[in-house]
């Protein structure tokens, strides 16, 4: 079975959604983003609770980072499903990341698949390159390999990355294909307002429960001599079709204190090498050091 590259979930999860009609759920995000997060969880419960799909969403995201409100990931699955099911795209994109992050391929995939057919460029890179690996899904490279075309087309970064290597790995013919498949599929999705540039305070990243009765603040990273190098996860940041590929990042990241202490593994997979550093003692220290290494492709996986 051919394998592609594995896309980058944790820097895809999304962050305050543009476009939202209701003004006073934009007051909600005027607070925001002045750091009075409180008032803006005060603003949009009750229109969230009323069923406002941005308000939903933008609830599940004060949950889910910890901000206004103790960290709960449960309430902010709870709130994006809300949202996710009266069509709010960056719901169900950001649902179906984190379901998908969290090993629930099935239900993160039947997610992605929605904001995909609506032209949502970080759904259709994760939802195109399931398809290619055959991933929790029936494998079929030719549309996986037109998702992922779609999403590079309108300029994600990680999806020009994977598509890169999806080209190092597909006969011409079913690449063409493909690109014939993107331009059909193209026609008939309507234009996405999320996907348009957009200015944040800070990227958002998927962060694990916080223990209960701790601060809400946001954590501060733990010092690397604290961390156990020793444990049954790794954390993976890439996949290449070349070995010197995934060599070359582990030499520009093994110096981040995340990765102290920890040595590269080298995965083949069919003709793909997967870049994998470990160990850790546990898939939320894996996650822990994947938040921490800001800007790069990190997910945990269990060590075989």
């Amino acid at each position: 079975m051919r394998r592609a590259v594995l896309a980058s979930l944790a820097l895809l999860v999304t962050t305050i959604p543009t476009g939202l009609a209701a003004q006073s759920v934009r007051a909600g995000i005027e607070a925001w983003q002045q750091a009075d997060y409180p008032a803006a969880v005060a603003i949009w419960r009750p229109l969230a609770e009323a069923g406002d799909a941005d308000a939903a969403f933008n609830l599940g995201q004060a949950y889910r980072l910890g901000r206004g409100v103790t960290t709960n990931l449960s309430a902010a699955q709870t709130w994006f499903e809300r949202a996710a099911q009266k069509g709010h795209v960056d719901a169900q994109t950001t649902l179906g990341l984190l379901l998908f992050q969290n090993g629930n391929q099935t239900g993160g995939l039947r997610w992605l698949r929605q904001a995909a057919d609506q032209g949502e460029p970080r759904a259709m890179l994760v939802y195109g390159t399931a398809l290619f690996n055959g991933d929790g899904i029936t494998q079929d490279p030719v549309l996986g390999y037109a998702y992922v075309s779609r999403a590079a087309a309108q300029g994600l970064a990680p999806a020009k990355e994977t598509l890169a290597e999806l080209d190092k790995l597909m006969p011409l013919e079913d690449r063409k294909k493909g690109v014939a498949l993107a331009i059909a599929k193209s026609k008939t999705s309507p234009p996405v307002a999320a996907a348009k540039p957009q200015k944040v305070t800070k990227p958002a990243t998927v962060k694990p429960a916080k223990v209960a009765g701790a601060k809400t603040a946001e954590a501060k990273p733990v010092p690397a001599a604290a961390v156990p190098a020793s444990g049954g996860w790794r954390v993976q940041l890439g996949a290449f079709s070349q070995r010197s590929s995934a060599e070359a990042l582990y030499k520009k990241v093994s110096g981040a204190a995340p990765l102290a202490g920890r040595g590269p593994s080298y995965v083949q997979a069919g003709a793909v090498t997967r870049l994998q550093v470990g160990p850790f003692a546990s898939r939320t220290a894996a996650q822990a050091a994947c938040n921490a290494l800001k800007g790069q492709a990190c997910f945990p996986v269990a060590a075989k």
